[in-house]
């Protein structure tokens, strides 16, 4: 299992985890809970159930860097260009936006 602490604006927004089933994304309660919190993404309203899916959420997709950048990351850090959820991990701990993603380590690591 792979794990990716989600932030907005700095404040801890939620989780996104992958799994043998797939992707879930679940946000904070404490998030949720905060004056005028704002959903990480249209398609992500908040809610407290978590998102399921089989592939990687559209929104977390479109995070990762495309073209000249993309071949760059794939290059220098050995990463498959198929590998959605580790790309995410390796490139987006510091996008344009809001929101950016930080790895996790899990027990299983």
């Amino acid at each position: 299992m792979r794990k990716a602490e989600i932030k907005f604006n700095d404040y801890v927004a939620g989780w996104l985890t992958q799994d043998e089933t797939g992707y879930h994304f679940v946000y904070d309660t404490a998030y949720i809970k905060i004056e005028k919190p704002e959903p990480v993404s249209q398609t992500l309203p908040l809610q407290e159930a978590p998102f399921i899916s089989k592939t990687l959420f559209p929104f977390f997709d479109g995070l990762i860097p495309e073209g000249w950048l993309l071949d760059v990351a794939e290059k220098n850090w050995k990463l498959n260009p198929r590998d959605r959820m580790g790309l995410l991990l390796a490139c987006c701990k510091d996008c344009i936006g809001a929101v950016s993603v930080h790895p996790l380590k899990t027990n299983e690591e």
